[in-house]
């Protein structure tokens, strides 16, 4: 859920007023504990900047030092993100477990890896074609089994009736 800079704002002075503990304040604006947590984080490190949403690319060089400086100093995901300013503790993780896996070279853009035996879709001509050449007794044994199937399907819906939905309930009045 996506939430104003304004929003963050008073969630976050309501917090450093220091009246009320995280947990009262999150359930107050209906947050969790842990996302007011890392606003307050962002904020003391980086003021009204660290409540913007961080987007774009950042360089393999970058998430290096990103996570040495995590690893030498023993700093947790939500901390080092605030540090370095990275819009999420989730992508620092990625990126922990794209360089255990593949080290450096792990680090560059990733993408999902492309299946390469990806066949095209038939054709609708090549099917026309395919029907074309098929034997007279073939097509007739396959119209016999599909009327069956719908046949044993009616039977089917005939013994056990459509029941309603579970998550959908009555209103009573």
């Amino acid at each position: 859920m996506k939430h104003t800079k304004q929003f963050k704002r008073a969630a976050i002075k309501r917090y450093l007023e220091g009246t009320r503990g995280y947990k009262l304040v999150a359930r107050e604006y209906s947050i969790a504990p842990a996302v007011l947590r890392r606003w307050v984080l962002w904020y003391r490190m980086h003021g009204g900047a660290g409540l913007t949403r961080k987007t774009g690319q950042y360089t393999a060089d970058f998430k290096l030092t990103v996570l040495r400086h995590m690893w030498d100093n023993g700093f947790s995901l939500t901390q080092v993100a605030a540090v370095f300013n990275v819009g999420s503790p989730h992508s620092v993780a990625s990126w922990a477990r794209r360089y255990r896996d593949g080290g450096f070279e792990g680090l560059g853009r990733f993408r999902k890896p492309v299946p390469i035996d990806m066949q095209a879709p038939p054709n609708k001509s090549e099917q026309q074609d395919d029907n074309d050449t098929r034997s007279r007794e073939d097509l007739l044994k396959e119209l016999e089994y599909l009327r069956a199937e719908n046949a044993y399907l009616k039977k089917l819906d005939a013994l056990f009736p459509a029941r309603p939905n579970p998550t959908t309930r009555k209103k009573r009045k």
